[in-house]
């Protein structure tokens, strides 16, 4: 597995806790390196995804609501939402990673984590979501404005 890749599925747990506990997210992310180390650049990836997508969850998951009608999100499985979350923090916000490359390495931790649909659900979803990506852009970075994160 590509380290980066790797740092994902760190990412990915992480926020799969987040969401399943009350625990804080330097805990849980210590917890995590311990059973899974990585290298330093890597754990600051990490931690930058998880810092990154806790406080605008919300904002992410209208998004993904909006371009996924068929699923209520709610409906939609904890791991399946993070996955979508991360690629879409990365394609709004973290801007290093190119559209394709994060679809693609989502539609990879689908396939590791996810259902025997996840990799299909996953790659519709996102696809529509990079059908609209400048868009979300702008109103990602507007809504981290008002919460002054960037």
């Amino acid at each position: 597995m590509k380290s980066r890749t790797k740092a994902r599925g760190v990412a990915l747990q992480a926020l799969y806790e987040i969401d399943m506990t009350d625990h804080g997210i330097g805990i849980i992310l210590e917890e995590r390196f311990s059973k899974t180390p990585l290298e330093p650049k890597l754990v600051d990836f990490t931690y930058e995804i998880v810092k990154g997508i806790v406080p605008i969850r919300e904002q992410l998951d209208s998004f993904i609501a909006e371009h996924a009608p068929a699923w209520p999100i709610d409906q939609v499985s904890i791991i399946d939402r993070n996955i979508i979350r991360i690629a879409l923090w990365e394609i709004a916000v973290f801007e290093e990673t190119p559209v394709k490359v994060a679809i693609n390495e989502a539609v990879e931790l689908a396939k590791v984590y996810g259902s025997d649909s996840t990799p299909r659900f996953v790659n519709g979803v996102l696809g529509s979501l990079a059908n609209h990506e400048n868009e979300i852009t702008l109103a990602i970075k507007k809504i981290l404005l008002e919460i002054g994160k960037k």
